[in-house]
């Protein structure tokens, strides 16, 4: 029995990252010896098991032999017989495709160091086509990797067009699409996981909302990459530059989805792309099942993020308009990530990426004051039907106080 440390923990440590999860790969060992030894088993389909004191796991080396659609539909084989080369060969990329035993000599027998070197992304066998998953997981290790350099080979993008082309994207489920997705928007550089499906073609299989934002015109004053598909990459660049949360990038993301529907008879403009968008947000939210935090702050951003870009020219009412729309007086955190995620909307603008947003300050100004208004003793005064009213009415009056001051 061999035992190889694999996989990701392998690559990160040679690229010197850190490294939190470690797999393992067990050459030359039986399902009951692995349980003899105190193992559990907890895989399925093929024989996985957890390190009876830390809980890691342990795969039998094995190989697969595709069966039917999807990135389901393989044949798992695994026995004593099957070498480490063979398990490594059927993985996705060279990078990937590198073992460690225990005094960290590395094995790599598909030239993964050299690619790590060359900054590279790179399919280790031609059975790469055989798993459509396999185009997910090369854009998000390219929006993971960009900083440091990493590209797509020629010929691995040809697989990936191979696969989309064959119509195997649709046969994936809406989990393991989110679950790339998530990763990718909290990775570096988010934009590139959505520029390289389109590059491909798999953004309009997987997320034809967004790729339809390619192509259709902004105007040239507010936007002058004037493309809504560039401006909406930028957008999420930003996002990832502002903010680590999720909720925020995805947000970013998905703000502008209106426009890609929007009458060709009225380009460039937009008019009431924000109402537009939320029914787009929402069909896909529930096709992904995306988490609910997500799905709200993307509704509240596609409803008022032209809102807050006017904040400045606003008086008090139209300023607690946006704050009474965004619930912002009962969930300060989520109108916190609110203002970011309109901040990265407006510096997602070429030329513009590094102008200020005080729209955002002075929203919260308006918050405070509003919060500082005297409520409390407009129970005393008003009947409960009355008393809504006169509560806003009041923080109205604290916010045009607030707005004397600073006049």
């Amino acid at each position: 029995m061999n035992i190889y440390r694999v996989g990701g923990a392998v690559r990160d440590q040679l690229l010197g990252l850190p490294f939190t999860e470690i797999d393992w790969v067990v050459e030359g060992a039986t399902p009951e010896a692995m349980l003899q030894l105190g193992y559990q088993q907890v895989g399925r389909d093929f024989p996985v098991f957890l390190h009876p004191k830390t809980k890691q796991e342990y795969a039998l080396a094995r190989t697969e032999r595709k069966s039917g659609k999807g990135y389901t539909g393989f044949v798992v084989h695994a026995a004593p017989d099957v070498t480490l080369e063979q398990d490594l060969l059927r993985r996705d990329l060279t990078i990937n495709a590198m073992a460690m035993n225990y005094d960290n000599t590395v094995i790599d027998p598909y030239g993964g160091q050299r690619d790590l070197a060359d900054r590279v992304l790179r399919h280790v066998s031609p059975a790469f086509a055989e798993d459509p998953l396999r185009v997910l997981r090369v854009a998000r290790f390219a929006a993971r990797f960009a900083t440091l350099g990493f590209t797509v080979a020629p010929e691995t993008m040809e697989l990936m067009r191979q696969l989309v082309d064959a119509g195997e994207m649709q046969h994936l489920v809406a989990e393991r699409i989110w679950q790339e997705m998530q990763k990718a928007l909290q990775s570096g550089a988010p934009q590139v996981f959505v520029q390289l499906l389109r590059d491909c073609g798999a953004l309009a299989v997987l997320l034809p909302e967004l790729d339809a934002l390619f192509g259709v015109p902004q105007p040239e004053f507010f936007h002058p990459e004037i493309d809504t598909g560039v401006h909406m990459l930028m957008a999420v660049a930003q996002a990832a530059r502002l903010s680590n949360t999720l909720p925020v990038r995805f947000a970013a993301l998905v703000h502008d989805l209106g426009k890609g529907i929007s009458p060709r008879e009225l380009w460039p403009a937009h008019t009431g792309h924000e109402e537009r968008g939320i029914a787009l947000i929402d069909a896909l939210c529930e096709r992904l099942r995306v988490p609910n935090d997500c799905r709200e702050l993307a509704v509240v951003v596609s409803r008022q993020h032209t809102r807050c870009h006017k904040a400045m020219k606003h008086k008090a009412e139209e300023l607690f308009s946006t704050l009474e729309n965004c619930d912002a007086l009962r969930r300060g955190e989520r109108f916190e990530q609110f203002l970011l995620a309109c901040e990265a909307d407006a510096r997602g603008r070429l030329g513009l990426e590094e102008r200020a947003y005080p729209q955002a300050q002075r929203l919260r100004q308006a918050l405070d004051a509003a919060r500082k208004a005297d409520v409390a003793s407009l129970a005393r005064q008003f009947h409960k039907e009355e008393l809504g009213l006169a509560i806003r009415q009041a923080r109205i009056n604290a916010i045009t106080q607030w707005l004397e001051t600073v006049a």
